[in-house]
Protein backbone atom coordinates (compact mmCIF):
# COMPACT_ATOMS: atom_id res chain seq x y z
CA UNK A 1 0.00 0.00 0.00
CA UNK A 2 1.51 3.33 -1.08
CA UNK A 3 0.82 6.90 -0.10
CA UNK A 4 -0.33 8.69 3.01
CA UNK A 5 -3.91 8.54 4.33
CA UNK A 6 -5.53 11.84 3.34
CA UNK A 7 -9.05 11.49 4.71
CA UNK A 8 -10.85 14.43 3.24
CA UNK A 9 -13.68 15.83 1.14
CA UNK A 10 -13.22 17.29 -2.32
CA UNK A 11 -14.90 18.27 -5.56
CA UNK A 12 -13.71 18.09 -9.16
CA UNK A 13 -15.73 20.17 -11.60
CA UNK A 14 -15.95 21.85 -14.99
CA UNK A 15 -17.78 25.10 -15.76
CA UNK A 16 -19.68 24.45 -19.00
CA UNK A 17 -19.85 28.11 -20.03
CA UNK A 18 -16.10 28.71 -19.83
CA UNK A 19 -14.56 25.25 -19.89
CA UNK A 20 -12.72 26.00 -16.65
CA UNK A 21 -11.59 22.93 -14.71
CA UNK A 22 -10.88 22.68 -11.01
CA UNK A 23 -10.44 20.86 -7.73
CA UNK A 24 -11.34 22.13 -4.27
CA UNK A 25 -10.54 20.20 -1.10
CA UNK A 26 -10.40 20.35 2.70
CA UNK A 27 -8.89 17.88 5.15
CA UNK A 28 -7.65 17.36 8.69
CA UNK A 29 -4.16 16.78 7.32
CA UNK A 30 -1.23 19.09 6.79
CA UNK A 31 -0.87 20.65 3.30
CA UNK A 32 -3.65 18.74 1.57
CA UNK A 33 -3.12 20.93 -1.50
CA UNK A 34 0.28 19.35 -2.09
CA UNK A 35 -1.21 15.88 -2.66
CA UNK A 36 -4.88 15.81 -3.67
CA UNK A 37 -5.51 18.32 -6.52
CA UNK A 38 -4.12 17.87 -10.04
CA UNK A 39 -5.34 20.25 -12.75
CA UNK A 40 -4.15 21.01 -16.27
CA UNK A 41 -5.65 23.70 -18.49
CA UNK A 42 -7.66 22.28 -21.36
CA UNK A 43 -7.02 18.70 -20.23
CA UNK A 44 -8.73 17.79 -16.99
CA UNK A 45 -8.73 17.65 -13.20
CA UNK A 46 -8.04 14.85 -10.73
CA UNK A 47 -8.58 14.51 -6.97
CA UNK A 48 -6.67 11.58 -5.45
CA UNK A 49 -7.28 10.93 -1.75
CA UNK A 50 -7.80 8.36 1.01
CA UNK A 51 -4.50 6.41 0.85
CA UNK A 52 -3.07 8.74 -1.76
CA UNK A 53 -1.24 7.50 -4.81
CA UNK A 54 -0.05 10.69 -6.58
CA UNK A 55 0.43 8.77 -9.82
CA UNK A 56 -3.35 8.90 -10.29
CA UNK A 57 -2.91 12.64 -10.76
CA UNK A 58 -0.01 12.60 -13.19
CA UNK A 59 -1.06 9.50 -15.13
CA UNK A 60 -4.70 10.56 -15.18
CA UNK A 61 -3.78 13.88 -16.79
CA UNK A 62 -1.39 12.13 -19.18
CA UNK A 63 -4.13 9.76 -20.33
CA UNK A 64 -6.69 12.53 -20.75
CA UNK A 65 -4.16 14.63 -22.66
CA UNK A 66 -3.65 11.68 -25.00
CA UNK A 67 -7.37 11.56 -25.78
CA UNK A 68 -8.79 9.19 -23.17
CA UNK A 69 -11.99 10.25 -21.46
CA UNK A 70 -11.99 10.67 -17.69
CA UNK A 71 -13.98 7.42 -17.20
CA UNK A 72 -11.57 5.53 -19.46
CA UNK A 73 -8.51 6.93 -17.69
CA UNK A 74 -9.83 6.17 -14.22
CA UNK A 75 -10.94 2.67 -15.16
CA UNK A 76 -7.49 1.82 -16.52
CA UNK A 77 -5.63 3.16 -13.48
CA UNK A 78 -7.92 1.50 -10.95
CA UNK A 79 -7.64 -1.84 -12.76
CA UNK A 80 -3.84 -1.68 -12.55
CA UNK A 81 -3.76 -0.75 -8.84
CA UNK A 82 -3.40 -3.61 -6.36
CA UNK A 83 -4.42 -1.22 -3.56
CA UNK A 84 -7.53 0.05 -5.34
CA UNK A 85 -9.80 -0.74 -2.38
CA UNK A 86 -8.19 1.96 -0.22
CA UNK A 87 -8.17 4.61 -2.95
CA UNK A 88 -10.66 7.37 -3.53
CA UNK A 89 -10.23 9.18 -6.85
CA UNK A 90 -12.30 11.43 -9.11
CA UNK A 91 -11.50 12.73 -12.59
CA UNK A 92 -13.10 15.11 -15.07
CA UNK A 93 -11.93 15.86 -18.60
CA UNK A 94 -12.12 18.92 -20.83
CA UNK A 95 -15.44 17.74 -22.29
CA UNK A 96 -17.00 17.44 -18.86
CA UNK A 97 -17.00 13.64 -18.73
CA UNK A 98 -16.57 12.59 -15.13
CA UNK A 99 -15.90 9.44 -13.11
CA UNK A 100 -15.17 8.54 -9.49
CA UNK A 101 -13.98 5.55 -7.50
CA UNK A 102 -14.37 4.88 -3.78
CA UNK A 103 -12.65 1.69 -2.64
CA UNK A 104 -14.50 -0.69 -0.36
CA UNK A 105 -11.84 -0.26 2.35
CA UNK A 106 -11.89 3.54 2.50
CA UNK A 107 -12.56 4.61 6.09
CA UNK A 108 -16.22 5.41 6.67
CA UNK A 109 -18.23 7.37 6.39
CA UNK A 110 -17.07 7.35 2.76
CA UNK A 111 -18.85 7.89 -0.52
CA UNK A 112 -19.20 9.88 -3.71
CA UNK A 113 -21.75 11.68 -5.83
CA UNK A 114 -21.36 12.18 -9.58
CA UNK A 115 -23.42 14.85 -11.30
CA UNK A 116 -23.47 16.83 -14.53
CA UNK A 117 -19.95 18.20 -14.89
CA UNK A 118 -18.75 17.41 -11.37
CA UNK A 119 -18.02 14.76 -8.76
CA UNK A 120 -17.93 15.10 -4.97
CA UNK A 121 -16.20 12.54 -2.75
CA UNK A 122 -15.35 12.13 0.92
CA UNK A 123 -13.96 9.62 3.38
CA UNK A 124 -13.58 9.42 7.17
CA UNK A 125 -16.48 11.82 7.50
CA UNK A 126 -18.59 12.50 10.58
CA UNK A 127 -21.63 11.08 8.76
CA UNK A 128 -22.92 10.00 5.36
CA UNK A 129 -24.70 13.28 4.61
CA UNK A 130 -21.49 15.07 3.58
CA UNK A 131 -21.28 14.32 -0.13
CA UNK A 132 -25.04 14.73 -0.79
CA UNK A 133 -24.81 18.15 0.89
CA UNK A 134 -21.88 19.04 -1.38
CA UNK A 135 -23.85 18.05 -4.48
CA UNK A 136 -26.85 20.15 -3.48
CA UNK A 137 -24.69 23.16 -2.68
CA UNK A 138 -22.72 23.00 -5.93
CA UNK A 139 -25.82 22.61 -8.07
CA UNK A 140 -27.70 25.46 -6.38
CA UNK A 141 -24.84 27.94 -5.88
CA UNK A 142 -24.46 31.06 -8.01
CA UNK A 143 -21.29 32.73 -9.20
CA UNK A 144 -18.20 31.49 -10.98
CA UNK A 145 -16.68 28.03 -10.67
CA UNK A 146 -14.60 29.04 -7.65
CA UNK A 147 -17.70 30.35 -5.82
CA UNK A 148 -19.63 27.16 -6.52
CA UNK A 149 -16.82 24.83 -5.49
CA UNK A 150 -16.22 26.76 -2.29
CA UNK A 151 -19.95 26.54 -1.57
CA UNK A 152 -19.65 22.76 -1.82
CA UNK A 153 -16.80 22.73 0.71
CA UNK A 154 -18.73 24.99 3.08
CA UNK A 155 -21.73 22.67 2.84
CA UNK A 156 -19.57 19.65 3.66
CA UNK A 157 -18.18 21.34 6.74
CA UNK A 158 -21.63 22.50 7.84
CA UNK A 159 -22.91 18.92 7.55
CA UNK A 160 -20.20 17.64 9.88
CA UNK A 161 -17.07 17.41 7.75
CA UNK A 162 -14.03 15.29 8.54
CA UNK A 163 -14.64 13.44 11.80
CA UNK A 164 -11.22 14.59 13.07
CA UNK A 165 -11.84 18.28 12.38
CA UNK A 166 -10.19 20.63 9.90
CA UNK A 167 -6.66 21.75 9.13
CA UNK A 168 -5.88 22.52 5.47
CA UNK A 169 -7.63 23.35 2.21
CA UNK A 170 -6.84 24.13 -1.41
CA UNK A 171 -8.43 25.48 -4.58
CA UNK A 172 -6.94 24.95 -8.05
CA UNK A 173 -8.73 26.13 -11.22
CA UNK A 174 -7.37 26.35 -14.77
CA UNK A 175 -8.77 27.64 -18.04
CA UNK A 176 -10.48 25.42 -20.56
CA UNK A 177 -7.82 26.11 -23.16
CA UNK A 178 -4.54 24.15 -23.19
CA UNK A 179 -1.78 26.20 -21.58
CA UNK A 180 1.16 24.77 -23.51
CA UNK A 181 3.49 24.90 -20.50
CA UNK A 182 3.31 23.23 -17.06
CA UNK A 183 1.21 25.39 -14.76
CA UNK A 184 0.03 27.69 -17.57
CA UNK A 185 -3.58 28.79 -17.60
CA UNK A 186 -3.98 28.69 -13.80
CA UNK A 187 -6.68 31.08 -12.59
CA UNK A 188 -6.57 29.98 -8.94
CA UNK A 189 -3.77 28.04 -7.27
CA UNK A 190 -4.36 28.54 -3.57
CA UNK A 191 -3.43 26.60 -0.45
CA UNK A 192 -4.01 26.93 3.26
CA UNK A 193 -1.55 24.39 4.59
CA UNK A 194 -2.35 24.67 8.30
CA UNK A 195 -5.00 26.62 10.16
CA UNK A 196 -7.92 26.46 12.55
CA UNK A 197 -10.34 27.82 9.94
CA UNK A 198 -8.97 26.88 6.50
CA UNK A 199 -12.16 27.49 4.53
CA UNK A 200 -12.65 31.17 5.51
CA UNK A 201 -8.97 31.74 4.79
CA UNK A 202 -9.31 30.02 1.42
CA UNK A 203 -12.21 32.32 0.58
CA UNK A 204 -10.14 35.36 1.54
CA UNK A 205 -7.33 34.19 -0.73
CA UNK A 206 -9.81 33.51 -3.54
CA UNK A 207 -11.06 37.10 -3.33
CA UNK A 208 -7.49 38.37 -3.43
CA UNK A 209 -6.72 36.14 -6.41
CA UNK A 210 -9.74 37.52 -8.28
CA UNK A 211 -8.44 41.03 -7.65
CA UNK A 212 -5.01 40.16 -9.00
CA UNK A 213 -6.67 38.47 -11.99
CA UNK A 214 -8.36 41.82 -12.70
CA UNK A 215 -5.00 43.58 -12.35
CA UNK A 216 -3.43 41.18 -14.83
CA UNK A 217 -6.31 41.73 -17.24
CA UNK A 218 -5.82 45.49 -16.85
CA UNK A 219 -2.12 45.17 -17.66
CA UNK A 220 -2.97 43.14 -20.74
CA UNK A 221 -5.47 45.80 -21.84
CA UNK A 222 -2.76 48.43 -21.40
CA UNK A 223 -0.49 46.47 -23.70
CA UNK A 224 -3.29 46.48 -26.26
CA UNK A 225 -3.82 50.23 -25.72
CA UNK A 226 -7.38 49.66 -24.53
CA UNK A 227 -7.26 52.27 -21.79
CA UNK A 228 -10.91 52.19 -20.76
CA UNK A 229 -10.89 48.42 -20.38
CA UNK A 230 -7.68 48.66 -18.37
CA UNK A 231 -9.17 51.20 -15.97
CA UNK A 232 -12.33 49.13 -15.59
CA UNK A 233 -10.22 46.13 -14.62
CA UNK A 234 -8.16 48.15 -12.13
CA UNK A 235 -11.33 49.56 -10.57
CA UNK A 236 -12.78 46.06 -10.27
CA UNK A 237 -9.63 44.95 -8.44
CA UNK A 238 -9.81 47.90 -6.06
CA UNK A 239 -13.46 47.20 -5.26
CA UNK A 240 -12.60 43.64 -4.24
CA UNK A 241 -9.74 44.61 -1.93
CA UNK A 242 -10.13 48.26 -0.91
CA UNK A 243 -7.09 49.72 0.76
CA UNK A 244 -4.60 47.44 -0.99
CA UNK A 245 -1.52 49.64 -1.56
CA UNK A 246 -0.04 47.50 -4.32
CA UNK A 247 -3.11 47.62 -6.54
CA UNK A 248 -3.79 51.29 -5.90
CA UNK A 249 -0.20 52.16 -6.76
CA UNK A 250 -0.13 50.37 -10.12
CA UNK A 251 -3.53 51.83 -10.96
CA UNK A 252 -1.97 55.27 -10.42
CA UNK A 253 1.04 54.37 -12.57
CA UNK A 254 -1.30 53.28 -15.37
CA UNK A 255 -3.17 56.59 -15.19
CA UNK A 256 0.10 58.53 -15.49
CA UNK A 257 1.05 56.51 -18.55
CA UNK A 258 -2.31 57.40 -20.06
CA UNK A 259 -1.59 61.08 -19.47
CA UNK A 260 -4.24 61.33 -16.74
CA UNK A 261 -1.94 62.66 -14.04
CA UNK A 262 -4.58 64.64 -12.12
CA UNK A 263 -6.52 61.43 -11.58
CA UNK A 264 -3.38 59.58 -10.55
CA UNK A 265 -2.18 61.98 -7.86
CA UNK A 266 -4.89 61.23 -5.27
CA UNK A 267 -4.12 57.53 -5.65
CA UNK A 268 -0.40 58.12 -5.14
CA UNK A 269 -1.27 60.23 -2.09
CA UNK A 270 -3.26 57.37 -0.58
CA UNK A 271 -0.49 54.87 -1.18
CA UNK A 272 2.28 57.11 0.15
CA UNK A 273 0.22 57.69 3.29
CA UNK A 274 0.07 53.93 3.81
CA UNK A 275 3.79 53.38 3.24
CA UNK A 276 6.36 55.98 2.19
CA UNK A 277 8.53 53.28 0.62
CA UNK A 278 6.34 53.47 -2.48
CA UNK A 279 7.34 57.10 -2.93
CA UNK A 280 10.99 56.16 -2.65
CA UNK A 281 10.55 53.54 -5.34
CA UNK A 282 8.69 55.73 -7.83
CA UNK A 283 11.70 57.46 -9.50
CA UNK A 284 13.17 54.03 -10.15
CA UNK A 285 10.22 53.25 -12.39
CA UNK A 286 11.23 56.08 -14.70
CA UNK A 287 14.74 54.66 -14.91
CA UNK A 288 13.22 51.28 -15.82
CA UNK A 289 10.95 52.85 -18.45
CA UNK A 290 7.76 52.17 -16.51
CA UNK A 291 7.04 55.89 -16.02
CA UNK A 292 7.95 58.88 -18.21
CA UNK A 293 11.39 60.26 -17.33
CA UNK A 294 10.03 63.78 -16.94
CA UNK A 295 11.54 65.59 -13.94
CA UNK A 296 8.55 67.90 -13.43
CA UNK A 297 6.16 64.98 -13.54
CA UNK A 298 8.19 63.03 -11.01
CA UNK A 299 8.26 66.09 -8.75
CA UNK A 300 4.46 66.33 -8.93
CA UNK A 301 4.16 62.67 -7.95
CA UNK A 302 6.70 63.09 -5.17
CA UNK A 303 4.70 66.08 -3.93
CA UNK A 304 1.78 63.76 -3.25
CA UNK A 305 3.86 62.34 -0.43
CA UNK A 306 3.75 65.61 1.46
CA UNK A 307 0.23 66.63 0.47
CA UNK A 308 -2.63 66.21 2.92
CA UNK A 309 -4.80 63.20 2.30
CA UNK A 310 -8.00 64.73 0.96
CA UNK A 311 -10.94 63.12 -0.81
CA UNK A 312 -10.92 63.32 -4.58
CA UNK A 313 -13.48 62.37 -7.19
CA UNK A 314 -10.73 60.60 -9.07
CA UNK A 315 -9.39 58.62 -6.14
CA UNK A 316 -10.06 54.99 -5.60
CA UNK A 317 -8.43 52.58 -3.21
Amino acid sequence: MSGRPLHTFSIVAREAATGELGVAVQSHWFAVGAMVPWVEAGVGAVATQSFVDPSYGKLGLDLMRSGKSAPEALKALVAADAAREVRQVAMIDAQGRVAAHTGAKCVGAAGQGVGEGYSVQANMMANASIWPAMSRAFESARGDLADRMLAALDAAQAAGGDIRGKQSAALVIATGMPGGKPGAGRLFDLRVDDGEAPLPELRRLATLQRAYNHMNAGDLAMEREDNERALAEYRAAAELVPGNAEMTYWHAVALVNMGRVDEALPLFRRVFAMDASWATMTPRLATAGLLPGDAQLLERIAGARASPLTPSAGSRS
